[in-house]
């Protein structure tokens, strides 16, 4: 009986670590397809050769940071700010199943020449 107790108690312990690891590699992942999201919209202002992008690019952006389905983030939105020659892109994300109060959020800065 104490054998199976303990055999029950590990088992237990086994499943709650996978969990945990799940949750990180979904984080992981969510964390990389941010920063490929904030890469696509540097690519283009590079492409083009200026920060300020077009409103249907950026609105395209937008919408494709949003789709779950189509390679975004979960609860996903993306805001470009320009000021002077440089760009903040911040992506910011909640994962499925977390809490209100818990999002994530990927920023960086693009500066042409």
């Amino acid at each position: 009986m104490v054998a199976l107790l303990l055999f029950s108690a590990g088992l237990l312990g086994l499943v709650s670590l996978q969990a945990r690891a799940t949750q990180h590699s979904i984080g992981a992942e969510d964390a990389n397809r941010a920063a490929l999201l904030a890469n696509d919209i540097a690519a283009t202002m590079w492409t083009q050769g200026n920060v300020v992008v077009d409103a249907a690019v950026l609105a395209a952006w937008a919408a494709r940071v949003a789709d779950t389905a189509g390679g975004g983030l979960p609860n996903g939105s993306g805001t470009v700010a320009v000021a002077g020659g440089v760009a903040t892109v911040t992506l910011t994300w909640r994962p499925v199943g977390a809490l209100d109060a818990v999002s994530h959020r990927y920023q960086t800065q693009v500066v042409m020449p």
